[in-house]
């Protein structure tokens, strides 16, 4: 089963083997955007680079948001250069961090006030509603342009937005409140298999907070965890079919 990492854990079907049978670059890279909670955030200062730690979520296509304010330096970067990079580490716990994958994704950061987006992030970052009303706080996209992926010593490769990014998603994402509500509300019960069972996760009150075209995520506490699905799905109908054939793997797996 998979090892918990700190507040962050992710995981695949128990029977099913993992969730994405593509070995591509672009999965690789979309599975750390997915599933990683912060990321080093590169902007200009005054035509020098500069460095920061971010929290960071995804929205539906994978493309990266966050939540910063506008007294941050690296916000007044943006707001004189859009182009940004991100730097997202999936080494941790490595003993050889450079055997493990990181992806630096580059694009243009640009203000938001799309109410799902920010449902998203805080969802993800539920110590962010501290200061979502705050007025020097705003949410930003990132436009990518493209990703630079290491995945293991050997396996370099840059990636395109239109790779990286699925396309025909508006479905899924203008149906994801009411999906997560009816989950949590109606199958609590399943939503706790997928923790204990698919992801072999301790605990209890285990809750949906998101779902997108490649998986869920859910919450317990300050801990975030990721399931993905078999395959991809593209709205709410295949949604619904990924997240019934998830329980009952999840029942069949615990019959003796």
């Amino acid at each position: 089963m998979p090892r918990r990492r700190a507040t962050l854990v992710i995981g695949f079907p128990a029977r099913a083997g993992p969730a994405v049978t593509s070995s591509s670059a672009a999965v690789t890279a979309r599975r750390l955007l997915r599933r990683l909670d912060r990321a080093s955030l590169a902007t200009s200062l005054a035509g020098a680079p500069y460095a920061s730690l971010v929290l960071a979520a995804t929205a539906p296509d994978g493309a990266p948001l966050l939540f910063i304010s506008d007294l941050a330096q690296h916000t007044v970067n943006i707001a004189a250069d859009s182009r940004v990079a991100l730097l997202y580490d999936g080494t941790f716990c490595l003993r050889e961090p450079l055997t493990g994958p990181r992806v630096t994704v580059l694009g243009r950061a640009t203000r938001t006030s799309d109410p799902r987006l920010e449902a998203r992030f805080l969802a993800r970052h539920r110590s962010a509603a501290r200061y979502a009303g705050f007025a020097d706080f705003h949410l930003y996209r990132v436009a990518v342009s493209r990703a630079h992926l290491v995945a293991s010593f050997g396996r370099i490769e840059w990636i395109a937005a239109d790779d990286l990014l699925p396309l025909g998603l508006a479905a899924l994402a203008a149906a994801e409140g009411e999906i997560v509500r009816h989950m949590n509300a109606d199958h609590a019960d399943a939503v706790a298999l997928y923790a204990k069972v698919l992801l072999g996760l301790p605990g209890e009150d285990w809750r949906l907070i998101g779902i997108d075209s490649e998986g869920v995520d859910l919450r317990r506490g300050d801990e975030i965890a990721r399931l993905d699905f078999l395959a991809p799905v593209q709205d709410a109908p295949s949604a619904r079919a990924a997240l019934v054939w998830l329980a009952k793997e999840a029942r069949t797996t615990i019959r003796p």
